[in-house]
């Protein structure tokens, strides 16, 4: 079985001396992806890059120009998941007890640096991080999936109104009876009352959402690799399942759009790959991980096949071969949907009896490969 490795953290060592930059980077790159900045301005240069993904900021305090308790204040307000280290070679104690009561830094680290003490400040730094980042995602995938579910019901709500009021305006010159006339307006109006109601309601809580996360949220892009490693890890498989699944990275990408979208994607894709498998005396399971033409993430097992008569319609109408334990067939669909709306698609293959793949296709974008060699 291949397991995921944990993606290395990123951490960004800010110093205008330039052999320290170099000696910081020696020192830890074994762990973590190291960027480096000579100053201040540098610095927010970096974080503010889409892609950078920093977790960790550790600087020095003394630099030309803007020192490091003014850079670890301005990435508390911009930046505020990300985990702040101060390094000085000063012992003023007033003026680090202003830096790290206005900054919230993590901790300070003197000069010169002690290996252990900066590696464990690292460890514990990371771990941190990794809390943040979990908890941001939380945030992000409640506003991601509303943004969709707003987008998917806004039409058929607003056609529901529509479609209210012209009943309203039919009924007024119709043959009925006052009475059935009275009871169609009644019945016209609450369709018209209740979409309202909803249109109202997931304005409102997008809005909210939006707004109360605006501060704190920030709108990084993953990788199919990262996208995987949280969904097995949050799944909840039982031992058996997970010894089962297998996982192959032969080339990562990044994920740009949704991407907590395409996590309830995956999570639904393997719900029903387990259903597949559960009758199964040797279940097999396994995410792919590539970049030929496109991007793409396929999802393999070894169970029953789809029937043909299912795969026709699997992807356009609400069919499902497990309607007796509450299967709606509108899961198929929903994942569709998902990956129409970024310009991606998905694609099934199905042998009756050998097994079944599911192909999710990624647009291109620029710079999308990552390295997968950590």
């Amino acid at each position: 079985m291949s397991e995921i490795e944990p993606m290395a953290a990123n951490v960004l060592y800010v110093d205008d001396e330039e052999l320290a930059c170099k000696y910081f980077a020696r020192a830890v790159a074994a762990d973590y992806r190291v960027v480096t900045a000579s100053g201040a301005d540098g610095a927010i240069e970096i974080l503010r890059q889409p892609d950078s993904a920093i977790d960790v900021v550790v600087t020095d305090f003394q630099m030309p120009g803007r020192n490091g308790g003014d850079l670890l204040r301005q990435i508390e307000l911009e930046f505020p998941h990300v985990v702040r280290i101060l390094v000085t070679a000063y012992a003023d104690k007033k003026l680090l007890l202003q830096t790290v009561n206005s900054g919230e830094i993590f901790r300070i680290l003197e000069k010169p640096l002690d290996l252990v003490d900066l590696r464990s400040a690292l460890r514990k730094a990371t771990d941190m991080a990794r809390i943040r980042n979990d908890r941001m995602s939380r945030f992000m995938a409640i506003e991601e999936t509303l943004g969709f579910l707003a987008h998917e019901l806004n039409t058929p709500l607003a056609a529901i109104s529509n479609f209210a009021r012209g009943i309203q305006r039919r009924t007024a010159h119709g043959d009925a009876s006052s009475s059935q006339q009275l009871e169609i307006e009644k019945v016209a109006l609450a369709m018209q009352n209740n979409a309202r109601y909803c249109l109202t309601v997931l304005s409102t809580f997008a809005d909210s959402v939006r707004h109360a996360g605006a501060a704190t949220l920030d709108h990084r892009e993953t990788s199919a690799r990262r996208l995987i490693d949280g969904l097995l890890d949050t799944y909840p498989l039982s031992a058996a399942q997970r010894a089962f699944i297998e996982v192959e990275v032969r080339q990562d990408f990044r994920i740009a759009a949704l991407p907590n979208c395409v996590s309830l994607v995956l999570s639904s894709i393997l719900s029903n790959a387990l259903r597949a498998l559960a009758d199964r005396a040797d279940p097999k399971l396994r995410f792919v991980v590539a970049v030929d033409e496109n991007p793409c993430i396929q999802v393999i097992d070894n169970g029953p096949g789809i029937p043909t008569e299912i795969m026709e319609h699997l992807l356009e109408d609400p069919v499902t071969t497990h309607s007796d334990v509450g299967a709606s067939g509108w899961g198929m669909i929903f994942c569709k949907r998902v990956m129409l709306s970024f310009g991606g698609g998905i694609r099934i293959e199905s042998a009756m009896g050998i097994s079944t793949c599911i192909n999710l296709d990624f647009p291109i974008v620029r710079n999308q490969v990552k390295r997968s060699d950590r």
